[in-house]
């Protein structure tokens, strides 16, 4: 079997399991994100160099919500070189307090994480900052990684120990998913798929919610359809309060 299809193989059944055995959680979040956005409450959405990346997937985008707002700090975006410096940045004890009181979040609001290990200090200090600042907190991780590893904050604690609601994202140990005939190491990580069809699948249930309770979801339209333009306006006006990206 050539290793394509192993990953396809490998990721579908991984999606399966998540959306099996994670139905409660994804449940959960949608309907925490669509009474955000009826009560004009903010959405944030962080995560670590390549875990921020589903973060930038729910923002800005074509049928995403206009509510959601990536939270990118200096060193965890994979933009300094050497990159080595942003692995070294997120185990800094103190930072993510600092990037979580700038963030202009208030009680009420709602914080997405997403870290695979859930082990550096980073997320575990926005973690613990946010739900001491009376946030709810999502929290999506790969538990077979998180229970194997040694937490990296000085409590001892791990980014799972302060969700309100947490989604396993069922990778495997380290995240990477394909063995390969010869070589140690496994290749092609599964997260960001799976994290980005996780957060896509709460995003379209949270604008169900919505609708059926009678609300418009502040959803975009692409600028690319004629009278997108003027939609998107139209919804981040009406939402400019919890917009914090323009």
């Amino acid at each position: 079997m050539k290793a394509s299809t192993k990953y396809y193989q490998r990721v579908t059944e991984i999606m399966a399991e998540v959306f099996d055995k994670e139905a409660d959680g994804i449940e959960q979040a949608a309907g925490i994100i669509a009474e955000a956005n009826r009560t004009k409450h903010s959405v944030f959405a962080f995560g670590c160099n390549h875990a921020g990346l589903i973060a930038l997937e729910l923002f800005y985008r074509t049928g995403g919500m206009v509510t959601v707002n990536p939270v990118r700090a200096p060193g965890m975006m994979l933009e300094l070189s050497p990159p080595t410096m942003t692995s070294e940045l997120e185990r800094l004890p103190g930072y993510g307090n600092i990037i979580f009181n700038n963030m202009k979040a208030k009680a009420g609001d709602v914080l997405i994480i997403h870290s695979v290990s859930g082990r550096n200090a980073v997320t575990v200090d926005m973690a613990q900052a946010a739900r001491e600042a009376g946030l709810t907190v999502i929290v999506i991780t790969n538990m077979n990684t998180t229970k194997a590893v040694k937490s990296r904050h000085p409590s001892g604690k791990k980014l799972c120990d302060f969700a309100s609601v947490l989604i396993d994202n069922h990778g495997d140990l380290g995240d990477a998913a394909v063995e390969l005939e010869g070589f140690p190491q496994k290749v092609s990580a599964s997260s960001t798929v799976v994290g980005a069809a996780i957060l896509n699948a709460v995003t379209a249930r949270a604008c169900e919610l919505l609708i059926e309770s009678g609300f418009e979801p502040p959803v975009f339209m692409s600028g690319n359809i004629d009278g997108g333009d003027e939609h998107n306006k139209k919804v981040m006006a009406e939402y400019a309060d919890n917009i914090f990206y323009l």
